[in-house]
């Protein structure tokens, strides 16, 4: 697997992230995960008869824990997959359990910011990144894609992928992320667009963002398989005209959406989900009240369009203040020094102003 690179100031030291995966079935969504942990988190589907094949026991969420190293980075993450979603006709009890599992725990941690003695070995669970498949059809944004997302942008970091990429060809899937594209900004929805302030940002930050917003929606493959080729295993999925290699740039986007996921953004998703859509939530339960139930009302897709501005102005906010503090520290170190001098150069007057008066006496 190839190492994340990118910018190192983004990451830490042993982080907890949490990232949900949402599809239908035989969008790839379980290889994808398996192939991003490289190791089996999630089970396949198996039909035990072909007499109850076509039974579906409706939407499940199973959240499943894994240890990641990245670059020596530790990342505990966990994986909250939900098997189920999609399979019927009507997906309205699929779209509500999704975003009542999002907002309890927002009301986990609300609870547990409330108390007077908090518990030390308490687990923050937000979902800081959903992953959402949405089928190879090469035509355009079902409505069943759009309301998702629409509903869930306001709670959680919505990346979409287009799973299976490798059924379309290159001309087709380059004109299904443009139609995919044009859908998600005529209908307004706020996903997680790699925000940047070119005022702001450096110019590898930029060009970083730039590429990876060009990517979306990202076009993945996975794969549980590997080939030799050249001496080395490669994770591949082979057809009779021939192989596509997960980790190749040139037949997958699998790498730079790792690579973004896990380890340059994933800060930045972090900062989002509790400074904006935590922030956003809470302030809504709070002034609703202990009786209501936030779930009632939704945030309107046109309040969160400006997200992405939103979102660089209160980390621009954030970093202002940590400068301030910085030079309001050097400050009164600078002037801690200048008195020390001041006093030490005050002790050596008056030491040679001794030494000159012992000096005269002695001479008389």
């Amino acid at each position: 697997m190839p190492g994340i690179s990118g910018r190192r100031r983004n990451k830490v030291k042993g982080v907890q992230f949490t990232i949900m995966v949402v599809g239908a079935s035989g969008t790839g969504r379980t290889t994808f995960v398996n192939t991003l942990c490289e190791s089996d988190v999630l089970q396949h589907k198996e039909v035990e008869s072909a007499e109850t094949a076509h039974f579906e026991s409706g939407i499940k969420i199973k959240p499943a824990n894994v240890e990641l190293e990245e670059d020596g980075i530790r990342i505990a993450l966990t994986v909250v997959d939900t098997p189920g979603f999609g399979d019927n006709i009507d997906n309205e009890y699929a779209f509500q359990e999704i975003v009542n599992y999002l907002e309890r725990q927002y009301d986990d941690i609300l609870a547990e910011q409330s108390r007077i003695k908090r518990n030390p070995r308490f687990r923050d669970n937000r979902v800081h990144a959903l992953l959402y498949f949405i089928p190879p059809t090469g035509h355009a944004l079902r409505e069943m894609d759009i309301e998702l997302m629409r509903r869930l942008s306001p709670r959680v970091n919505v990346i979409p992928i287009i799973g299976k990429a490798d059924s379309l060809t290159p001309k087709e899937l380059k004109a299904f992320k443009k139609r995919i594209m044009e859908d998600i900004e005529f209908y307004e929805i706020p996903i997680y667009n790699f925000p940047y302030d070119v005022e702001e940002d450096d110019e590898e930050t930029i060009a970083d963002n730039m590429e990876l917003r060009s990517l979306l929606p990202f076009a993945v493959v996975g794969s549980e398989e590997e080939m030799e080729i050249d001496g080395e295993p490669v994770r591949v999925r082979q057809y009779p005209w021939g192989i596509v290699e997960v980790d190749n740039p040139h037949h997958s986007d699998f790498v730079r959406l790792r690579s973004a996921v896990l380890g340059t953004h994933l800060n930045d998703l972090k900062s989002i989900t509790e400074d904006i859509l935590y922030e956003t939530y809470r302030t809504e339960k709070l002034s609703r009240g202990p009786d209501s139930n936030i779930r009632d009302s939704q945030i309107l897709p046109s309040e969160l369009a400006t997200q992405s501005v939103r979102i660089k102005e209160e980390q621009l906010r954030r970093e202002e203040e940590k400068l301030r503090e910085v030079e309001l520290r050097v400050q009164r170190e600078i002037n801690e020094k200048r008195q020390e001098l001041l006093a030490k150069e005050a002790a050596l007057r008056n030491l040679e102003s001794r030494i000159t008066s012992q000096a005269a006496n002695t001479s008389f």
